[in-house]
């Protein structure tokens, strides 16, 4: 549950790729594993032109070595021969595909990526092929969305059930002149807890309002490594 401040960060269209490399369904598998190895991708979404890019399927790096003799590596400086596999991206492709909305949270996304064990979410938008959202990209957003700039810390604390933790920070935050970056609340032991991370020059008198309400810290985190206590 990320703060009102990172909540529209925390969507998809904020971090997938859209400078998308793609394929036709009739493109070779022996282009598009040249097409893989130029551009450094594992996957390559296979589309129609019809008013705007129309998802048909993607094709991966290991539909493409199973395409060949297992003594051929596809993805070789010099290319294989069409000969030796002569097929098409609509050959070889996943048809039925999960895809992302970009309005999606990003959490959602990588749910869904763990649950299918799938490396990647095509993103569609009425139809169309927009964006493609990947383990790096959702890696890259949960990076930032912990990140923060300044001396702080990461403080992880007991709830009671149904508090209102907004509230509650921002009543404890506020008098100390803190900044929150973000705020996740989670179930750790089948128990609520909150991971707040904050800067600012009072980290001390906030971790003891936390004990003084009542609640239990259950970790603290400095940041950058190393920071001494104030």
């Amino acid at each position: 549950m990320p703060s009102p401040g990172k909540g529209d960060e925390m969507i998809v269209s904020m971090w997938m790729t859209r400078d998308l490399v793609t394929v036709e369904p009739h493109t070779s598998i022996s282009e598009a594993a040249a097409l893989m190895a130029l551009r450094r991708i594992r996957r390559l979404p296979v589309v129609e032109h019809r008013d705007g890019l129309r998802l048909a399927g993607i094709i991966s790096a290991k539909d493409i070595l199973h395409a060949f003799p297992s003594n051929v590596n596809p993805f070789a400086v010099v290319g294989p021969d069409a000969r030796l596999a002569p097929l098409t991206a609509a050959d070889i492709m996943t048809r039925r595909l999960q895809t992302a909305a970009p309005e999606m949270p990003i959490e959602e996304a990588a749910r869904l990526m763990a649950e299918l064990k799938i490396g990647s979410l095509p993103v569609v938008r009425e139809g169309r092929l927009v964006g493609l959202i990947t383990e790096s990209d959702i890696f890259r957003a949960f990076v930032s969305f912990f990140s923060s700039a300044g001396h702080g810390a990461r403080i992880t604390f007991d709830l009671s059930s149904g508090e209102d933790v907004f509230r509650f920070i921002s009543d404890a935050a506020t008098p100390r002149k803190l900044h929150v970056s973000s705020v996740i609340s989670s179930v750790q032991d089948e128990a609520p807890v909150c991971v707040v991370r904050i800067t600012g020059d009072a980290i001390e008198e906030f971790l003891a309002d936390l004990w003084d309400s009542g609640h239990r810290v259950l970790n603290v985190v400095r940041f950058p490594p190393g920071t001494p206590k104030g």
